[in-house]
């Protein structure tokens, strides 16, 4: 737990996103995998990479959805493969966890996750003339 939770700290401190600090996210990680919906990926000896997944069951199939929550590589191991690796790991899990598809979000000026993501068959239905542009709101309690 401690090793995913550094990687996710120095991911949203990469990002000047807010982190609780990676001891608090090591009991986060501790508790998600307990209850058995969420997965975690490990990547390079460091670990250099975490891929981390959610599964929830979904309204309009007997198969899971599938959604990844992060994906991350430290910035010195990019562009080598890992997260490709962790990628095509993701996929595996997913499918062998019974999920039916898989679905994430990167912004728009990510552009090398963006075309990982692309080149491993996820489409992009943002901004095309017969897809949706999508809004994703969030609200803190």
């Amino acid at each position: 737990a401690e090793a995913v939770a550094k990687l996710l700290h120095d991911f949203n401190s990469e990002f000047d996103e807010p982190t609780p600090g990676p001891r608090a996210l090591a009991e986060r990680v501790r508790l998600l995998l307990s209850e058995g919906r969420t997965a975690i990926l490990l990547g390079g000896a460091g670990p250099h990479g975490v891929a981390v997944l959610r599964f929830r069951p979904s309204i309009w199939t007997k198969g899971l959805e599938c959604y990844l929550a992060e994906l991350y590589v430290v910035p010195d191991r990019r562009g080598q493969g890992l997260g490709r690796a962790l990628m095509e790991a993701a996929i595996e899990l997913a499918r062998a966890e019974g999920a039916d598809h898989m679905d994430l979000g990167t912004g728009e000026d990510d552009v090398a996750a963006r075309a990982l993501y692309e080149s491993l068959g996820f489409s992009n239905r943002e901004g095309r003339p017969d897809g949706p542009i999508n809004y994703f709101y969030e609200r803190e309690f």
